[in-house]
């Protein structure tokens, strides 16, 4: 199964997450993912798509 979320670097030291189904930068609680980390993004990408693998497996278990 692919990984949903991934990282691009905007500039220096700066990454976006984004959602590579749809190319737009990840938005969560009203605040874009962008201008992180490169530790912070890896972190939260990871665990976003870990989330997404548990979901899209929970759908394929209903169909």
């Amino acid at each position: 199964m692919a990984n949903r979320y991934a990282l691009r670097m905007d500039q220096p030291e700066s990454w976006t997450i984004f959602d590579i189904f749809t190319g737009q930068p990840v938005e969560l609680k009203h605040q874009v993912m962008v201008g992180m980390t490169v530790r912070d993004a890896e972190a939260l990408a990871d665990r976003l798509n870990s989330r997404d693998v548990k979901r899209r497996a929970k759908a394929d278990r209903k169909s």
